[in-house]
């Protein structure tokens, strides 16, 4: 994490509101990016870009079409069969007799109708879930590959709430499609074929005409709602930020009492989707109205004139009946046929965010010819490195040193010097400005980054764990560990004796952020997990700053014998645990003013001496023993 006087804001940034990340370098919020890529495409953009998804199951989607046709083909007879039963039975009650293979019929077409429908269900179920689940992992995949620039800028709230929309949008989009909208234009179809081979034209033109007012009414009505929706979706995710930032700085809200003041906060979101809600459901009473209004008189015609032709004695009771059910079949979906556009609309504008996800630049990435880094004891070097997280604001100016293969340099200064940038460079979370960084020789740009990163191990100043097991944190190091490794990372880092006591040991959970952990147990974690990582290059970023005297000797202790025979950058405020290091420097507003071992730089009665002279005159406060953690 940045430290307030390293942070990648420039000097005449505005000040963000309580909350809110600082922005990157060259760029605006990630929530305000997200929302212009997604405002960019239109619905053909959206439905293309979900295409190459579907192709794996062309196969399954042709026969879940197939199952439509087939369902939509026998409800087309389910009327006739009623039309062909009622002719049956009016005649003389005297020769009455009931049409026993007419209602077998009946009631065949009946449930071939839902046979076919729960069919064409059970195979395509999994071309909804497949593909929401590619898509979602996809996001997920790139959102992980993404610089450290746009998670420094994120809202995890909003970005979580446009994946988690997004993924359900897609089976919500395919379902209503395939399930829904075709199945209603082609029974349309089918019905009016019958209409006019049965009967005329008058028929075929009412149904026709009602369908026509019906779609303008709906499309002209919903695309102007639409932007209801929008803002509802927007106030949504913008609530869900609120919401989960405050969560997460529990403590911090506790600290300063200001629950009222996050509640104002979050209400304050609240009330702009509430407001927005409201506009949504006033907007869609208007377009149910209008829907009504259209279906009522298309019934209306169509039944006045079915009931004239039986008047005229041109149309049996049969017909008028047939004509009444292809009504009913049909009223039903019309009357839903606005909801489906709309949900389709909604799905569309949840997947428009979630692919402005994938819009969001990576800003480093693999060159085409990158090859694997492979090295055992690296010799690592910074050639004129120059580098800021704003143009405005340069935090290293031309810094130069080499780390020789299996030896220890280390790195002080005071805060705000650009000591915590340097490691986050050596991990490749930024693109230098100018000059190189090597290891053995070759530029980090020449390099894979996961290669890169799986060579180099760090304890940060600010541990941050999962919210699992201390088990899994520390063999989050190298998953495949066995037991016994992870055990053994555990005892070098002077951590096995404290879980042991613990009622649950290995498997105790630490909370959020590991927030149930004391600093330096967290601290002692991260070691652990750095040891269990084995890797050829280790970074120790203020690797004791949350331990106590007593504890930072020991520890001291193991993470000398722990870098032998490994490259080692070491960041640190308190001298004395980095006097033991090959070669010292001392940074200083981004540059290197003065470098040697810890006798030749006292010696030299520099800044390196009068910093040691404070810190021996003040030396760090013990820390009261924490309590041991509830299971």
């Amino acid at each position: 994490m940045s430290r307030p006087d390293e942070s990648p804001v420039g000097p005449s940034s505005p000040s963000p509101e309580p909350g809110a990340s600082h922005p990157g370098k060259d760029t605006a919020s990630g929530a305000a990016a997200v929302e212009r890529a997604a405002s960019a495409r239109s619905d053909f953009a959206v439905v293309a870009e979900l295409l190459p998804y579907l192709r794996p199951y062309v196969g399954r989607i042709a026969l879940a079409l197939l199952l439509i046709v087939a369902a939509k083909l026998v409800n087309l007879y389910v009327p006739v069969a009623l039309k062909q039963i009622v002719d049956g039975l009016n005649v003389e009650p005297g020769l009455l007799l009931l049409p026993v293979g007419l209602l077998l019929a009946y009631g065949a077409a009946r449930i071939g109708v839902t046979l076919f429908n729960e069919l064409r269900q059970v195979v395509f179920a999994r071309v909804m879930a497949r593909t929401s689940r590619q898509v979602t992992l996809k996001v997920f995949d790139h959102l992980l590959g993404l610089s450290l620039k746009f998670h420094l800028d994120r809202r995890t709230g909003g970005v979580a709430r446009d994946v988690e929309r997004g993924g359900s949008a897609i089976a919500e989009l395919l379902d209503w499609t395939l399930y829904s909208i075709v199945p209603t234009l082609l029974e349309v179809m089918l019905v009016t074929v019958v209409l006019v081979w049965a009967y005329d034209w008058g028929f075929a033109l009412i149904t026709l005409g009602t369908l026509l007012a019906y779609s303008l009414w709906t499309l002209a009505v919903t695309e102007w709602r639409t932007r209801f929706y929008r803002a509802a979706v927007e106030a949504d995710t913008r609530a869900n930020e609120r919401a989960v930032d405050s969560l997460l700085n529990y403590e911090t809200v506790k600290y300063f009492n200001n629950e009222a003041h996050e509640r104002g906060r979050y209400d304050q979101s609240l009330r702009h989707l509430e407001n927005a809600k409201v506009r949504a459901t006033q907007s869609l009473a208007l377009l149910n109205l209008g829907q009504s209004v259209v279906i009522a008189s298309g019934v209306t015609a169509m039944m006045w004139r079915a009931a004239a032709g039986v008047v005229a004695g041109e149309l049996s009771i049969g017909d008028l009946v047939l004509v009444n059910a292809y009504l009913l079949q049909l009223s039903a979906p019309l009357f839903v046929l606005g909801m489906m556009y709309r949900q389709v609309k909604q799905a569309l504008t949840n997947m428009e965010r979630l692919f402005g996800l994938l819009d969001q630049r990576q800003d480093v990435q693999d060159a085409p010819t990158a090859r694997p880094l492979l090295a055992s004891r690296p010799r690592l070097s910074f050639e004129g490195v120059h580098f800021g997280y704003d143009p405005r604001r340069e935090i290293l100016h031309g810094v130069s040193f080499e780390v020789p293969p299996g030896g220890t340099v280390a790195v002080v200064g005071h805060s705000g010097s650009g000591k915590s940038t340097l490691a986050r460079l050596l991990y490749r979370f930024y693109e230098v400005d100018g000059g190189h960084i090597r290891i053995d020789g070759q530029d980090l740009r020449e390099l894979t980054q996961s290669s890169l990163r799986a060579a180099i191990a760090i304890v940060p100043q600010d541990t941050v764990l999962f919210n699992d097991s201390i088990y899994y944190n520390i063999a989050y190091g190298r998953p495949e560990a066995s037991r016994a490794e992870v055990e053994a990372a555990a005892r070098a880092a002077q951590l096995h004796g404290f879980i042991e006591r613990l009622p649950d040991g290995y498997q105790t959970q630490v909370g959020e952020r590991g927030l149930k952990l004391s600093g330096g147990e967290k601290q002692r974690v991260a070691i652990a997990r750095a040891l269990l990582k084995n890797p050829a290059i280790l970074i120790f970023d203020e690797a004791t700053s949350a331990l106590d005297s007593k504890s930072e000797k020991a520890i001291q202790a193991a993470l000398e014998r722990i870098q032998v025979g490994r490259t080692t950058l070491v960041v640190a405020h308190r001298l004395s645990t980095v006097m033991n290091a090959d070669r010292i420097l001392v940074l200083d507003a981004g540059r290197i003013i003065e470098s040697g071992s810890h006798r030749e730089l006292l010696a030299a009665g520099g800044s390196y001496a009068q910093m040691w002279a404070l810190q021996q005159q003040a030396p760090p406060a013990e820390q009261a023993p924490r309590p041991e953690l509830p299971g």
